[in-house]
């Protein structure tokens, strides 16, 4: 048996999700005529109350697009240092926008109201500008980690106290939406940009979708074809988030369930130092400083379970929805009867 919880991103679509793809009504969305597109654009945009919406092949490229929209080259926008887009988009945000992020230590990824409030840039000449806030939920390094609404509120007003835009980078806003109370509408009301991603936790084999004002996506548009995203009959793709979005959603409070079951399993390991709290779907873990996070994984690799190697002692585990309840039985067991 092969156990593979590397991401999230590993899975392949459903029969269903294939299904809803083949029958798909496609045109060509260069000239913005591919019908299922234009239908998920409109979807998504309206479950989250905002004006418009616009696909993208990935959630880099709509974090991108976003991010060159906010800022000017040479100023400077806030993130956690755990953030996506500071740490796994390639240096994108030097490269597309010419912008320096100021770096903030939250917790588990997560940053505060006074944070930011103290990471403004004063008015100077000598300073970057700063303009732009980015905050992502859940959190990828910090664990899965969910933002307290009431958090993000206050940074809101923060931002419109110093008229900086306020950016979203939800990829797994959906797992977070499951475990909180907060509406898709109440994020809708307090970002200028939100970026959602389909290839994660609701299995749709790619695809991210950029939500905003009809004059963003009307001007992000034209990023989106500078940075190589302009696409065809991309209605294919679509059918599949929209599937997902009808069908795959709810299935997640699964990977929830097993994640927080590994999690307890985890914490009666002789060979688990720490365990950062498992709210969604991320287990991080780190390993006791006797045990060799290399021949660690080694051993399960022989077992045929791949995790991943975080650096530092530190192992990253994702469930998704290929994860199968007999896999994850024969995980367990492998856990709590490992000898190294």
């Amino acid at each position: 048996m092969k156990v593979n919880l590397i991401s999230d991103t590993i899975t392949v679509p459903s029969k269903g999700m294939l299904n809803k793809m083949f029958n798909a009504k496609v045109g060509d969305d260069i000239f913005r005529n591919d019908p299922t597109t234009l239908l998920l654009e409109e979807k998504v945009a309206s479950m989250f109350g905002m004006e418009a919406a616009l696909f993208f092949p990935s959630g880099t490229m709509s974090n991108q697009a976003a991010l060159k929209y906010h800022t000017n080259p040479g100023e400077q926008l806030i993130c956690d240092h755990f953030a996506h887009i500071y740490n796994y988009e390639s240096g994108g945000i030097s490269f597309n926008s010419g912008v320096s992020c100021k770096l903030i230590q939250g917790n588990r990824g997560m940053i505060t109201a006074p944070q930011v409030a103290q990471s403004i840039n004063i008015k100077s000449y000598i300073l970057p500008k700063t303009t732009l806030v980015c905050v992502e939920n859940t959190t990828n390094k910090g664990g899965g980690a969910c933002y307290d609404f009431k958090v993000l509120k206050e940074i809101k007003k923060v931002c419109v106290e110093n008229k900086l835009a306020f950016h979203l980078d939800g990829a797994r806003l959906w797992n977070a939406l499951l475990e909180t109370s907060a509406k898709p509408k109440e994020y809708g009301a307090i970002f200028d940009t939100i970026s959602l991603c389909f290839s994660k936790g609701l299995g749709a084999p790619i695809g991210s979708i950029l939500l905003g004002t009809k004059e963003a996506m009307r001007e992000i548009l034209r990023t989106r074809k500078q940075l190589g995203g302009g696409m065809r009959q991309v209605g294919y793709l679509a059918a599949a988030a929209l599937y997902a979005i009808e069908n795959q959603w709810e299935e997640m409070r699964k990977d929830h369930k097993r994640a927080k079951e590994i999690e307890v399993v985890l914490s009666k390991c002789e060979y688990v130092k720490e365990i950062a709290p498992v709210e969604t779907n991320i287990i991080i873990f780190t390993l006791t400083d006797k045990i060799d996070e290399t021949k660690f994984l080694e051993i399960l690799q022989g077992k045929n379970i791949t995790l991943t190697d975080m650096g530092s002692q530190t192992i990253r585990i994702v469930t998704h929805r290929d994860y199968t309840e007999e896999q994850h039985q024969y995980f367990i067991d492998v856990l709590k009867n490992l000898e190294i």
